[in-house]
């Protein structure tokens, strides 16, 4: 295996709707893009993962599931990484020990380290997991379920991805090529092949998705909302008459044969998908505790607020910790359990808000019994009496032993929102180039 950076060459060979291509030898000649400067054309989300992507397979990007976890629960890689270069038949090899669904576990990601690839959709597939309502799984899964035969198969999940993960990202590409066009009279010759070589590395698409999804595909939803409709035969029809050729153009990941087998017959059942995502969340949220915890069953209650604040877009967070640091004379500590059971609560904030915000347009704020109860009627969780009063402590700058929207929800909602729409933390050498290019572009 060759170690090869982002701009040493490599033959391109074909592309595939589902991964992320890496750049071709004549791509990288006429691009002449660094990563930086691809970067200022990308999303958030696309950055983060070329930033925690370490293989390629010819010409596709990938995460490994050690990757993976970084990604998720890290500010930045400890090191810059270079892509390694696979062939085939070793990625294959990679992927042999990929267990199947009955045997999952909520330390699978940790067990296969780097025993595995990621694709970029897939990627976001993850994302939108660890975010979501354990009530949301069922209409996750039937929304898969396109022929509603209660079992999900592999062209059904490529199917149902290519719409809510690709399409949407396309469609971002659509709108920023308008914008682009209304604000820009002419374009140099080496953006446009950045842009190129960029949609080449995201989508394996060679030209404009203006010419690659048709108008009835672009869904300018958002994923979830996308899954919780039902409206899986209007969506699909189109996609489905094209799900051979989606099926042939994928390389195998551990995803997919961890879902459907080595041969791609298996079928995913409903018990099997709720295992899967539950098991993912949990064992993010295991990650994250462990990295406090110093092999302890607790975590101090300052330490909980500084995940809680860590990916939100608070300014001062050193009032928040303070809050936590003086109001609370004996430390008890957050047990997993407890810190578990809040991070099921969270995914469940847009039912929350409705709630709390009852109390709002009634001119109150709410105490902790109020709260507690608001919790229970909007998701059926049962916050312990210690949560509770930590979660007051670390959010009420009022001091006056209540909670407003403003307090809470807000914050809550950026930290809901790390994984799309990346994370706050910034490269600290931005180059004369990147500034200029961006002043030009602002103008």
């Amino acid at each position: 295996m060759a170690f090869v950076s982002m701009l040493s060459p490599r033959k391109f060979q074909r592309p595939s709707p589902w991964l992320i291509s890496a750049p071709s030898d004549q791509e990288r000649a006429s691009g002449k893009a660094d990563s930086e400067d691809l970067d200022f054309f990308a999303t958030s989300r696309e950055r983060r993962f070329r930033l925690f992507a370490s293989l390629e397979c010819e010409g596709q990007l990938f995460m490994t599931p050690h990757d993976f976890i970084l990604a998720v629960t890290t500010d930045e890689p400890k090191r810059v990484k270079q892509w390694r270069s696979l062939s085939k038949q070793e990625l294959n090899e990679m992927l042999k020990g990929t267990p199947p669904a009955w045997k999952g576990s909520s330390k699978l990601f940790r067990n296969l380290k780097e025993k595995g690839v990621i694709s970029y959709t897939e990627y976001l597939f993850l994302l939108c997991i660890l975010t979501k309502p354990h009530a949301g799984f069922k209409i996750a899964f039937n929304m898969f379920d396109t022929d509603g035969n209660e079992m999900v198969d592999k062209k059904e999940f490529l199917v149902v991805c290519k719409l809510v993960f690709i399409t949407p990202d396309c469609y971002h590409f659509q709108l920023q090529e308008i914008f682009r066009k209304k604000n820009e009279k002419r374009e140099a010759k080496g953006d446009e092949e950045k842009r190129a070589l960029l949609r080449v590395q995201l989508y394996g698409l060679r030209t404009s998705p203006n010419n690659v999804v048709k108008t009835g595909e672009v869904i300018s939803r958002s994923y979830w909302d996308t899954l919780r409709r039902n409206t899986s035969q209007a969506l699909f029809s189109d996609l489905t008459e094209r799900a051979d050729d989606i099926t042939n153009l994928v390389s195998d990941t551990t995803l997919l044969i961890h879902f459907f087998g080595k041969k791609g017959k298996a079928e995913l059942n409903f018990d099997d998908f709720y295992r899967f995502m539950d098991n993912l969340q949990t064992e993010v949220l295991e990650i994250e505790f462990l990295s406090y915890s110093n092999g302890m069953n607790t975590i101090s209650e300052e330490d909980f607020a500084h995940i809680l604040l860590r990916y939100t877009n608070v300014e001062n967070t050193s009032v928040y910790l303070e809050n936590v640091r003086y109001s609370i004379v004996e430390e008890k500590g957050i047990t997993f359990d407890e810190f578990r059971s809040f991070f099921q609560f969270l995914n469940n904030l847009e039912d929350f808000a409705i709630a709390l915000n009852m109390y709002n347009f009634a001119s109150r704020s709410i105490g902790q019994d109020e709260f507690k109860r608001a919790v229970y009627v909007a998701t059926g969780l049962k916050l312990s009496p210690h949560l509770v009063s930590t979660i007051f402590k670390i959010f009420d700058v009022d001091k006056d032993d209540q909670l407003s929207y403003k307090e809470f929800i807000g914050i809550m909602k950026d930290r809901l929102r790390r994984g799309f729409r990346g994370y706050k933390t910034l490269p600290s050498y931005p180059t004369f180039k990147s500034c200029l290019k961006k002043e030009l572009h602002s103008r």
